[in-house]
């Protein structure tokens, strides 16, 4: 993808002054140049078509300042490498999110006077069937999204099957309040979290209808103490039940994800995932499919257990996006059962790139398919 834009620029270097002679002005025309012709699927009309301020100094090494929508630090990080072998001088991406809300809406526990409750966007993580590891994505999803600099948290919407607690190493902590009214989301290396599992006994049995259910999930959301928050990702039960039903028509959900794997009976069930969000006019903003492949630890042979491509055919079919492949990999469910995150512990590791990726994916889509300001968004225009 860089090479290929580069290349581009390497047939008329006889044309253009060497590295070495151009001054302030000069670099900072080219790295403007640069980021408004830079093109990808999170940048689809250039880098500068998104941005919201840009200041460039040149000192020791070149600092670009830039204010974004959505997060996409690891990406303008490798732009970064390229741009400093170009110039022969480090260049550097200091990155300011400014991530808006897509729909306005209040959860009900807004305190303005300790700027409590302010939930810029919520996003549900569904599923058509258990068993795809919706919620390992999860987790390692806001962990990865939180590497990537925005500010999130985590509610588990699963009432019969919580396992939030389990895999964010809070096993029988419970929440406190400081009002009597409000519940404070327990913090797990700065990502704020609630479930049901930090209300109920593990080895109790959740036995209730589907109206209790969807009122428990009510409550968890709104009589939480939200801090100020850009993606709180929700962490919802398999299939197409109650609480989906109440999560589409009381919140003012933002956007939704599917996970799934090749698998074809997965992708049976992610379908009707897909179209029971198409129903009640929630946009889906593409798959993340699961388990993709197994890599052998001995050669590096991408093993395909569950098949192949399945989550690429789904999405041009249903008109959406693949927002990533995960592989099958025996630590991520080893970090899992510990409650630890290799997307935390390691946050540049092979595997933390594969979510840090998908993270990118969601916001820029988030950002490019639902929020007015976005580049893609079509304009009305009337002749008089």
């Amino acid at each position: 993808m860089f090479g290929k834009f580069f290349s581009k620029e390497s047939n008329k270097t006889a044309e253009k002054p060497s590295v070495e002679s151009l001054n302030d002005n000069d670099v900072t025309l080219l790295i403007k140049e640069t980021l408004s012709n830079y093109i990808s699927d999170n940048f689809p009309q250039g880098i500068l078509s998104v941005c919201q301020n840009i200041t460039i100094s040149e000192q020791q090494e070149i600092i670009v300042k830039i204010t974004m929508p959505f997060v996409c630090q690891g990406e303008l990080d490798l732009l970064a490498k390229i741009l400093s072998d170009s110039l022969a001088k480090k260049v550097t991406f200091d990155i300011q999110l400014d991530i808006k809300p897509v729909r306005q809406f209040s959860l009900g526990n807004e305190q303005p006077e300790n700027n409590q409750g302010q939930v810029a966007n919520i996003i549900a993580v569904a599923s058509g069937k258990g068993g795809v590891g919706k919620s390992t994505t999860t987790v390692n999803l806001a962990y990865a999204l939180m590497a990537e600099g925005a500010k999130v948290g985590i509610l588990d919407a699963d009432i019969y099957g919580p396992s939030i607690p389990t895999m964010l190493g809070l096993k029988n902590e419970k929440p406190t309040s400081t009002d009597g009214k409000l519940m404070t989301p327990l913090n797990a290396n700065g990502l704020s979290a609630m479930s049901i599992g930090f209300l109920v006994d593990e080895s109790d049995a959740t036995v209730w209808r589907g109206p209790m259910a969807s009122s428990a999930f009510n409550q968890l959301l709104n009589e939480t103490s939200w801090p100020e928050l850009d993606y709180l990702l929700i962490d919802m039960p398999p299939g197409t039940g109650d609480i989906q039903l109440t999560l589409a028509q009381k919140v003012p959900v933002a956007a939704a994800v599917i996970v799934t794997t090749p698998q074809d009976i997965a992708l049976i069930d992610a379908v009707k995932g897909i179209a029971m969000f198409d129903k009640v006019k929630v946009p889906v903003l593409g798959i993340i499919e699961n388990m993709s492949y197994h890599l052998c630890e001995n050669c590096g042979h991408q093993s395909h257990i569950f098949g192949e491509a399945g989550g690429e055919h789904m999405a041009q079919d249903h008109e959406t996006k693949l927002l990533g492949q995960l592989p099958l990999d025996i630590a991520i469910r080893q970090d899992a059962d510990l409650g630890e995150s290799n997307v935390f512990e390691n946050s540049a590791g092979e595997i933390a790139n594969h979510y840090r990726k998908i993270a990118r994916n969601v916001s820029a889509q988030l950002f490019l398919q639902c929020d007015n300001a976005s580049s893609l968004t079509a304009t009305i225009t009337t002749r008089t």
